[in-house]
C-alpha cells in the first residue's frame, strides 16, 4: 500500500514539473506576438510604382530620405529614387515638366506658380516637410562693426538680436559706397519674407519689387541677391554678400570655417514657422491618386521617426552622406540635435530649431500658405490689392490637407499614429502674435495683416 502511494505521489509530481516547464514556453510565444505589433502597412493599389523625387542639400530633406533609408517608401510598394538638384528654379522647371514627378520645394513655389508670379503651374502640396530650420549670417566684417552695440548678458550677446543692430554697418557701407547684400535661395522662399519681415521689424528697409525691378530693392537700404544655398559660405567668404538667410548645413558651415557669424534662427522670426513642402502637378495626383497617398503615408512615418530624439543621430549619419547632404556630421550635428552654434563656442539650446512632426508639422495649414501671400503682396510681388476671399480660395488650389488625412487615417487603422495625431481643423490655426514684433496673424483676416504694417503695400 505505502509503495502504491508513493507511486502515485511520484507521479503526480511529474506532471507538476513537466506542466511547469511547458507554461514558459506558451508566455514566451504570447510575447513574441505582441514584439511584433504593431502590423505591417496595407499596401494601396498604386497606379505608379517607380517614383523620382528632387530635392536640395539641406538638413530639411531628412523626411525624403529617412523614407528611403528607412524603408518606409518601400513598405508602400514604392520604388523611390531620390535625385538631388542643383538650385530651386532647376527643381521647380523638373517637376513642372513631368521630369520627376515630386520634389521637396520652397512653400512660396507652388504658391506663386498659381498666381502667375513668375512661370505658371498647376501644383500641389499634400505635406508639410518641417517647421522652422533657417538662420541669418552675417560676415565678420559685419559682425565686428556691430558687436560692441550689442547688450551682454554673462559676457555673450543677448538673442534674439533685432535688424536695428544692422544699422551700423549699413551706415558706414553707404558711407563709403559699397552695396550692403544679403543673400536669398530664392524670390518666393520663406528665407526672402523672412529675411525682409526681420529688416522690417528692426526698422531697416528691405526694398520693394515692381514691374521694373525685379530684384526688389527698390527703395531699399539693402540689396537682396538670389545664390544657390550650397553656394552662401563662399559667396560669404569671397566678399560678394555681406550675410545671408539660408536653411542648415550652410549657416552652421559659415561658423565651422569661420567665416561669419549666425545672429538670429529663424523661429526667433516667426515661432514655428512653416518651412518646405513636398510638391506634385496637379495632373500626376489626378493620375495616380493611390500613389500620391501612398508617398504621403512614408512621408509622415519619416516625420515622425525623426522628432523622435533617440533617432536624430541615426539621422545625421544618414544626412551626411554623399547621397543626401553631403556635409560634414559634427556641422549637422549642431542643429539637428537640439543645440545651435552662434558666434565661434558661443552654444546654445535650441531643441526646435529643426521640427519633423510636433506641432502637426506635416499638416498642410491653409493659414500657413495665405501668410506667404501676404507677404507676396506687402513687397509688391502680387502688384494689385486683393479681396480676402482670393486668398482663401487661390490656397486651396495649392494646399490639400485632404490627401494628408487619407493618408494619416489609413496610417492610424494601420497603427502607426494614434487618432490624437490628426488635427481637428477646418485648414485654419488659431491666430498667433508670435513674431519677433509680436503682430498679430489671423490666416482668415489678410487684409487686415498686410495693413497692418508700417513698412509695406497697403490695401
Amino acid at each position: 500500500m505505502k509503495k502504491t502511494i508513493l507511486r502515485l505521489s511520484l507521479v503526480v509530481l511529474l506532471s507538476i514539473s513537466v506542466l511547469s516547464f511547458k507554461s514558459p514556453q506558451k508566455t514566451d510565444a504570447i510575447l513574441i506576438k505582441e514584439v511584433t505589433y504593431p502590423p505591417k502597412t496595407k499596401k494601396l493599389n498604386l497606379e505608379k510604382t517607380n517614383v523620382t523625387l528632387g530635392f536640395i542639400k539641406l538638413t530639411d530633406m531628412a523626411p525624403l530620405a529617412i523614407a528611403k533609408h528607412k524603408g518606409f517608401f518601400e513598405d508602400e510598394g514604392l520604388n523611390i529614387t531620390l535625385e538631388v538638384q542643383a538650385n530651386w528654379r532647376d527643381i521647380f522647371d523638373k517637376v513642372a515638366d513631368g521630369q520627376i514627378d515630386g520634389a521637396q520645394m520652397l512653400a512660396g513655389q507652388p504658391i506663386a506658380a498659381s498666381i502667375g508670379c513668375g512661370r505658371q503651374a498647376e501644383l500641389v502640396t499634400p505635406f508639410s516637410m518641417d517647421l522652422n530650420g533657417n538662420a541669418i549670417t552675417v560676415s565678420y566684417d559685419v559682425w565686428n562693426k556691430i558687436v560692441a552695440y550689442l547688450p551682454r548678458e554673462y559676457g555673450v550677446p543677448v538673442h534674439p538680436i533685432p535688424a536695428s543692430a544692422l544699422l551700423p554697418a549699413i551706415n558706414l557701407y553707404k558711407k563709403f559706397n559699397n552695396p550692403f547684400t544679403m543673400g536669398i535661395v530664392s524670390p518666393y522662399s520663406s528665407h526672402n519674407y523672412q529675411l525682409r519681415y526681420w529688416l522690417a521689424a528692426g526698422g531697416v528697409n528691405p526694398g520693394f519689387y515692381n514691374s521694373v525691378n525685379t530684384q526688389g530693392s527698390t527703395t531699399g537700404q539693402v540689396i537682396l541677391s538670389v545664390i544657390a544655398p550650397p553656394q552662401m559660405p563662399s559667396s560669404l567668404q569671397s566678399g560678394a554678400i555681406s550675410g545671408y538667410c539660408v536653411g542648415e548645413p550652410w549657416n552652421q558651415q559659415a561658423v565651422d570655417q569661420g567665416i561669419g557669424v549666425p545672429i538670429i534662427a529663424s523661429k526667433d522670426i516667426w515661432k514655428n514657422h512653416p518651412e518646405k513642402v513636398f510638391v506634385m502637378t496637379k495632373v500626376f495626383v489626378q493620375k495616380n491618386p493611390n500613389t500620391a497617398i501612398a508617398i504621403t503615408k512614408a512621408l509622415i512615418k519619416a516625420g515622425k521617426w525623426l522628432d523622435d530624439p533617440e533617432n536624430r543621430k541615426e539621422a545625421t549619419r544618414i544626412l551626411s552622406k554623399s547621397a543626401y547632404v553631403d556635409g560634414e556630421k559634427r556641422v549637422i550635428d549642431n542643429s539637428m540635435l537640439g543645440t545651435f552654434e552662434f558666434e565661434k563656442g558661443d552654444v546654445r539650446s535650441l531643441p526646435d530649431f529643426n521640427v519633423f512632426f510636433r506641432y502637426n508639422a506635416t499638416y498642410p495649414y491653409y493659414s500657413d500658405g495665405i501668410w506667404f501671400l501676404t507677404q507676396m503682396r506687402r513687397w509688391g510681388q502680387i502688384a494689385e490689392s486683393k479681396p480676402a476671399e482670393w486668398y482663401d480660395y487661390k490656397i486651396k488650389e495649392v494646399y490639400k490637407p485632404e490627401i494628408w488625412k487619407k493618408a494619416a487615417k489609413l496610417l492610424v487603422d494601420e497603427g502607426f499614429l494614434e487618432s490624437t495625431d490628426i488635427p481637428v481643423t477646418d485648414g485654419y490655426k488659431a491666430p498667433t502674435t508670435e513674431f519677433i514684433d509680436n503682430m498679430y496673424y489671423d490666416g482668415k483676416k489678410p487684409i487686415e495683416y498686410i495693413n497692418s504694417f508700417k513698412i509695406g503695400n497697403k490695401d
